[in-house]
């Protein structure tokens, strides 16, 4: 899904959950063509190559309303977008990123990854390399905007800037840790989508891109 038209079913599905007219939390699950995205907390010196080099590459620009630096999303990577009311969980965004983290360290376990949290940063991290990056935003306790997780990403993309503005970070993804080149997308969204409901105590209900569409439209 290009990262534009994400971008606005996010903030169409937040607007709808912070009036009440739909009652569910929901969990976008995609994949996007190459793109960059700085966050507010974004420093120009973070941005390694121009946009005028990005452009020619392919690779997308946007400022978004996240907090966090710059990242990348692009193929081969699980990009997800939790649109949930904290009201109905616990109003603490801290509290809100650890559960985020809880899911994904343990997607990463059924794996036999060892991931964890790096008390310094936001993400996950497994064997000092970073394979999960977190930025949100929230308005009347409703959140969109979520994490990224690198399943076969072309990592060489992360050239291209200083990752979430960590200098030195060196990026990774589960099939660089595994040492093959495929890994179902299938599978980790699957397994995602049942840590994630395990983490916030939910019930996972799956639908499909034109359902979602047709009833967010």
């Amino acid at each position: 899904m290009p990262y534009a038209e994400a971008l606005e079913l996010q903030r169409h599905i937040a607007r709808d959950r912070i009036t009440g007219a739909i009652a569910q939390d929901v969990l976008l699950l995609v994949e996007h063509p190459p793109v960059v995205t700085l966050g507010r907390a974004s420093k120009e010196k973070h941005l390694i190559a121009s946009p005028a080099f990005l452009e020619s590459k392919g690779v997308e620009l946007f400022e978004v309303e996240r907090g966090g630096d710059v990242t990348f999303h692009g193929p081969g990577q699980l990009v997800g977008y939790p649109i949930i009311d904290l009201k109905r969980h616990r109003q603490d965004l801290h509290w809100y990123l650890r559960k985020i983290e809880e899911a994904l360290i343990n997607t990463l376990a059924d794996y036999d990854i060892p991931a964890e949290r790096n008390t310094s940063f936001t993400g996950v991290w497994t064997r000092g390399k970073k394979i999960a990056s977190i930025g949100v935003h929230a308005r009347d306790w409703v959140t969109w905007h979520g994490f990224a997780l690198n399943v076969t990403t072309d990592l060489s993309y992360f050239d291209l800037i200083v990752p979430c503005g960590i200098d030195g970070v060196v990026m990774t993804s589960i099939a660089r840790e595994l040492g093959i080149e495929h890994v179902s997308p299938q599978d980790v969204r699957d397994r995602v989508s049942a840590k994630f409901a395990e983490a916030f105590d939910l019930t996972a209900v799956v639908t499909s891109r034109s359902a979602l569409l047709e009833t967010f439209a």
